[in-house]
């Protein structure tokens, strides 16, 4: 079984604090998340929403 690495520094992962090696580790990640340095990427639908013509 291959041993995870840590997403932030490379170091196999622990258990406790997975997918990360340390509670640093997932602190960096939790600051990057809460200062908008990740974002989750969106496709804007260019006409909005489509009424439901089975709708009245």
């Amino acid at each position: 079984m291959t041993q995870s690495k840590c997403p932030i520094c490379g170091r196999p992962t622990e258990t406790d604090f997975r997918p990360f090696c340390s509670k640093r580790c997932a602190d960096v990640d939790l600051q990057r998340w809460l200062s908008d340095r990740y974002a989750v990427p969106a496709v804007e639908d260019e006409q909005g929403p489509q009424d439901d013509p089975t709708e009245e």
